[in-house]
C-alpha cells in the first residue's frame, strides 16, 4: 500500500476559483510528525500549475472586479474572510497541528486570531492610511497615489504556515492585487483550506490561489521566474532567499524576504530575573524553537549567571513535551525527518556542556541549554531551528552588545534591564530589524518587520507593507486662476 493511499483527507490546489488536482494526476503524503504517518493527501504541482495560476491571477488582476473596487467593499470582503477563519478555528488548528507538530492550543489560540487579525488589520490600514500632499510654489499642486501592483507570488514557510501565508496574503489583497501562493510543502493544508474559505467570502475567481509543491525544477521555481508576476514575497532560509533574489533579478521583480535569524538576548544584572526567565523560555522553547525570531544566543551578565542559568534550565525541564493533540502540550515533535535530522546533527557535536535536554523519542528534541560553547562553535554561529539555546556569560555592557552584534543574522534580538538608560542606549546599539526589552514577539502591526545582512531585505508591516504592494505614483497639476 502507498504512503498516500493510507491518507483519509485530501487538499488540492485552488486555482480561479475552484478546487483541483493536479494536470496529471500526481499528489503527495503530508506526514503528522508525532504518528510519523501519512494523514493527508495533497496535490503535487509544478511549472504547469503554477503556469495555470498565475494565469487566473493575471486576468483577474487585468479583467476583474478586484483592483477597481473601493477600499471599503474590498475591506469588506476580506472582514468577512477573517469571520470564517474565526468560526472554522479548529478545523485550521487541527489542520496545522497534524501537518507540522505544532501543539494544538497554540494554534488554536495563537496562530488562528493572529491570522484572521491580519486580515483584518490590512483590510482597515487599507481604508484609513492616508496619502501625502505636496503643497508647491510654482502654482502647482502634488499629491501621492497608491495604486496595486498586479500578480504577488507569496512563498511561505513550514513553521508558522497559516499565520504567516497571511502575513504576505493579507496586505496584498488589501491594496487590491492578486495572489498565488505557494505554501511550504510539508505544510500545506491551511493553505488550501484558507482558499477555501475566500471562495466563500465571495473574492471573485482568481484573486487567490494556491498551489502545491516543490521549489527548484517545480512549482516555486516556476512562480519566481515568471515575467507576468510583479511582486515575490518569500519566508524562509537564507540560502533559499539568496536563490529567489537571483531568479526574481532576471525581470527586475521586486522581492521582499524575510529569512534567518540567531537571535540575542541579553539578560544584564539589573534585570527582574522572574520576568526574564519567563520570557526567555518562550523565545527559544515556543514552536520547538522553529522560530526565525528565536533567542538562541542567550548572553547573561556574570553577577546573575549562576542563578539565571539554574533557573532557566529548571523552567526548560518542566515544560510538557508531548503529543501535540493534548491540550496541555507545550513542545510538539519537530516539523519532518529531515529538518530532526538536522538539528541532532547539531547536538552531535555540541561544542559545549549540555546541561539539559537531547533526543526525544520519534521527532522530538527536548529543551535543551548548552553552556561553555567557545564562539565559533556551529551551535552558537549557524541557525539551527530548534530547541536549542547556548547560554554565554558577559561582563560589560560593551562586551554584550559585541557578542549580539557577532553574527552575520540581524533579525532580531532581546534585552532585559530595569535601567532605561541602557535599554535606550543598547537597542540603538543593536543590529537587527527588531529589539525587544524585556518583552517577546510583542507585535504592533503598524511597525516595520524584517532584518538586515543574512536575515533579509525589505520592511512588512502598515505601510511597509504599502509600499511594496503598491506602485506609488507622484500626480502634479497646474492650479489654474
Amino acid at each position: 500500500m502507498s504512503a498516500e493511499s493510507t491518507a483519509t483527507t485530501s487538499f488540492g490546489h485552488v486555482i480561479d476559483g475552484e478546487e483541483r488536482g493536479s494536470l496529471g494526476n500526481e499528489h503527495f503524503a503530508s506526514v503528522d510528525p508525532w504518528t510519523r504517518e501519512p494523514w493527508a493527501d495533497v496535490a503535487l504541482g509544478g511549472a504547469a500549475e503554477a503556469d495555470l495560476a498565475v494565469a487566473a491571477a493575471r486576468r483577474a488582476f487585468d479583467e476583474g472586479p478586484w483592483p477597481r473596487m473601493g477600499l471599503a467593499e474590498r475591506g469588506a470582503l476580506l472582514h468577512r474572510l477573517a469571520d470564517l477563519v474565526e468560526s472554522h478555528a479548529d478545523e485550521l488548528a487541527r489542520a496545522e497541528s497534524r501537518d507540522m507538530g505544532k501543539p494544538v492550543a497554540d494554534a488554536r489560540d495563537k496562530d488562528v486570531p493572529r491570522t484572521a487579525l491580519n486580515f483584518r488589520f490590512f483590510a482597515d490600514h487599507a481604508r484609513l492610511v492616508t496619502a501625502e500632499t505636496y503643497p508647491m510654489d510654482s502654482g502647482h499642486h502634488a499629491y501621492s497615489r497608491y495604486e496595486p501592483v498586479g500578480v504577488v507570488a507569496a512563498i511561505a514557510p513550514w513553521n508558522f504556515p497559516l499565520m504567516l501565508e497571511s502575513w504576505k496574503v493579507a496586505p496584498a489583497l488589501a491594496w487590491g492585487n492578486t495572489v498565488v501562493l505557494k505554501p511550504a510543502e510539508d505544510t500545506p493544508a491551511t493553505a488550501t483550506i484558507l482558499a477555501r474559505l475566500a471562495v466563500e467570502a465571495g473574492l471573485p475567481p482568481g484573486v487567490f490561489n494556491v498551489v502545491h509543491g516543490y521549489g527548484p525544477g517545480s512549482a516555486g521555481e516556476a512562480l519566481t521566474t515568471d515575467a507576468r508576476v510583479d511582486r515575490i514575497t518569500f519566508t524562509g532560509e537564507s540560502g533559499t532567499g539568496r536563490a529567489i533574489a537571483g531568479a526574481a533579478a532576471r525581470h527586475l521583480t521586486p522581492v521582499s524576504l524575510e529569512l534567518g535569524g540567531k537571535g540575542a538576548n541579553l539578560v544584564f544584572a539589573d534585570a527582574d530575573l522572574d520576568d526574564a526567565v519567563d520570557w526567555s523560555i518562550k523565545a527559544i522553547f515556543s514552536n520547538a524553537g522553529q522560530v526565525c525570531l528565536a533567542g538562541s544566543r542567550l548572553f547573561v551578565e556574570r553577577p546573575v549567571l549562576e542563578e539565571f542559568t539554574a533557573r532557566f534550565v529548571a523552567a526548560a525541564e518542566a515544560l510538557r513535551v508531548g503529543d501535540p493533540a493534548q491540550e496541555s502540550t507545550q513542545v510538539g515533535p519537530l516539523a519532518s525527518q529531515e529538518h530532526w535530522r538536522k538539528v541532532t546533527g547539531f547536538l552531535d557535536e555540541p561544542g559545549g556542556k549540555v546541561l539539559t535536554g537531547g533526543r526525544g523519542d520519534g521527532w522530538v528534541v527536548r529543551p535543551t541549554v548548552i553552556v561553555d560553547a567557545p564562539l565559533d562553535a556551529r551551535v552558537h554561529r549557524e541557525e539551527i531551528f530548534g530547541p536549542v539555546v547556548t547560554v554565554t556569560p558577559f561582563d560589560t555592557e560593551d562586551e554584550a552588545v559585541r557578542l549580539a552584534n557577532d553574527s552575520p543574522f540581524g533579525l532580531n534580538a532581546m534585552l532585559f534591564t530595569e535601567n532605561l538608560s541602557r535599554a535606550h542606549r543598547v537597542s540603538a546599539a543593536l543590529r537587527a530589524g527588531t529589539v525587544w526589552t524585556n518583552c517577546f514577539f510583542v507585535r504592533d502591526l503598524r511597525a516595520p518587520f524584517g532584518g538586515v545582512g543574512d536575515s533579509g531585505w525589505g520592511r512588512e508591516g502598515g505601510t511597509f507593507s504599502r509600499e511594496f504592494f503598491t506602485e506609488p505614483k507622484a500626480c502634479v497639476m497646474a492650479v489654474r486662476a
